[in-house]
């Protein structure tokens, strides 16, 4: 026999959550209504770190401690507090069991639900005195612009080696593999001249751009693997030529080799326009009268990967049966607060909470799902059984 949800307080600490501003690195409202509710509520021991020194965010990571009365290892689970742009007042309205914003603003409910989820869990555990080992909730910061709470975390501030992410949206898909990826910044660099008078004195970085532009692998690569140039920037005025262009993309992958593979493509089509391009006036040593190239490579996250036989999906996948569901592994091709965490050893798989339209005004989500993820973390802390660290 599971737990029952309180939906009515559920669906009312979502509330009071997203109704606490919090953009990235303006968490501290919703870090201290956290901090408030575990301590006084469940008596969880509740620290904050100093990460706020290298993420520049008002507050620190936060993590709760809820001591076990069963000797076996330590789990965690993890959520982020802040939220994307737009995302001051936000009003979320419960209409035939699905929370939505009024439109002007995203919901929240990434990663909201996921806090609210963890609190009512918290809660339940003492209301119902029920036996586990020991529990940590980890809430970080500035995850939307980087995962920099994670990525300046201590992991030893962490006594669990293993513990699960709520960060996606079915409820019924553990995730166990996500890409790595790399940021990049490609700049050409040509020579200005007037584009009336004399445009053979130029060399045309936007031209020379496209050209390259056109031969780069760009969208999805293969199964495993996309690229992405996003961002472009160049030329001062209609009536020059322009000098200077730069470009930011990215690269995901599954696969490392491949990732290199692709950025070695598309470094190799810029080199390559660059050397060919044949600007019509004669130059001088001083200027060799071909574009300059100069490129900046960027780690954003490692790969994640978590073996099938893991104590953290038999036992998830064990306490879905529990439940009367069934849970299905899956990859992402998004990188998350996991990916850092698995990097600093401590073994992170994904659950789903049921938001809908991320970082859209037409975020949305369903009162049912958000129950049913709580059930799940509670029945997972039940089933918990590891006797030490993977």
């Amino acid at each position: 026999m599971h737990m029952r949800i309180d939906r009515d307080r559920l669906a009312d600490t979502f509330r009071q959550l997203v109704s606490i501003d919090s953009p990235s690195r303006e968490e501290k409202g919703v870090a201290d209504c956290i901090r408030k509710i575990l301590k006084e509520e469940t008596g969880a021991e509740v620290i904050e770190d100093r990460s706020h020194s290298q993420t520049g965010s008002e507050s620190g990571n936060i993590i709760a401690r809820i001591p076990g009365t069963e000797k076996v290892a330590p789990l965690f689970f993890n959520a982020h507090m802040d939220t994307v742009e737009p995302g001051r007042g936000i009003k979320a309205i419960l209409k035939d069991g699905i929370f939505h914003s009024d439109g002007s603003t995203v919901l929240g409910a990434d990663d909201k639900a996921a806090v609210a989820i963890l609190i009512e869990a918290a809660r339940l555990l003492k209301e119902h005195r029920v036996s586990h080992g020991p529990i940590e909730f980890l809430f970080t910061v500035c995850e939307e612009i980087g995962l920099l709470g994670a990525k300046s975390l201590d992991p030893a501030l962490l006594e669990a080696k293993a513990g699960y992410a709520l960060d996606s949206d079915d409820p019924e898909v553990l995730i166990n593999q996500a890409p790595c990826a790399v940021r990049f910044r490609v700049r050409v660099l040509g020579k200005a001249a007037h584009a009336g008078l004399n445009p053979e004195l130029g060399i045309n970085a936007i031209q020379v751009a496209a050209r390259a532009l056109g031969e780069v692998p760009i969208g999805r690569i293969d199964e495993y693997t996309t690229a992405n140039i996003g961002l472009i920037r160049g030329g001062k005025a209609t009536n020059i030529v322009p000098e200077e262009v730069e470009m930011e993309g990215e690269i995901r992958s599954h696969n490392p080799k491949k990732l290199n593979e692709v950025w070695d493509q598309i470094l190799g089509a810029f080199h390559r326009i660059a050397l060919d391009f044949k600007p019509e006036a004669n130059h001088s040593k001083e200027n060799p009268g071909f574009p300059l190239i100069t490129t900046e490579l960027i780690d954003d996250y490692p790969l994640m990967s978590v073996f099938e036989e893991h104590p953290l999906i038999t036992t998830a996948v064990k306490a879905s049966k529990g439940l009367g569901r069934e849970l299905r592994l899956n990859m992402t091709g998004g990188g998350s607060d996991a990916n850092i965490l698995n990097s600093k050893g401590l073994t992170t798989v994904i659950m789903g909470v049921g938001m809908q339209n991320v970082h859209s005004t037409s975020e949305y989500i369903s009162l049912d799902d958000m129950t049913a993820a709580a059930e799940l973390v509670l029945e997972i802390i039940k089933n918990w059984e590891a006797t030490e660290g993977p």
